[in-house]
């Protein structure tokens, strides 16, 4: 019994792992692909096209650590996720446009 239940914890433990390793692979990958993004970011004034793609990254790397932190995982309150994800999506993308 102990034994299967070990097994188990360690298959968990091993999903849990691949998907950190997977996640954290994903914003390295999303990073690079923002630094020419970034680099032009640097210039003077910034546009809707481009405050449109900082402000994506930003908005769901953001939802991602609150949904983690609300305990619930990424499937607990989708709805209010994804309602939310939006509006700070739009706010996010015209401050940075406005701003910047």
């Amino acid at each position: 019994m102990v034994g299967e239940t070990d097994q188990q914890q360690k298959n968990e433990s091993r999903k849990i792992a691949l998907a950190l390793v997977g996640i954290v692979s994903l914003v390295v990958i999303a990073g690079l692909l923002m630094l020419p993004s970034l680099a032009e970011a640097m210039a003077p004034g910034l546009g809707l096209k481009d405050a449109a793609i900082i402000a994506f990254f930003v908005t769901a790397i953001l939802l991602i650590i609150f949904a983690v932190a609300a305990g619930d995982g990424l499937l607990g309150e989708l709805q209010y996720m994804l309602a939310g994800f939006f509006l700070f999506y739009l706010i996010f993308w015209l401050m940075i446009a406005w701003v910047f």
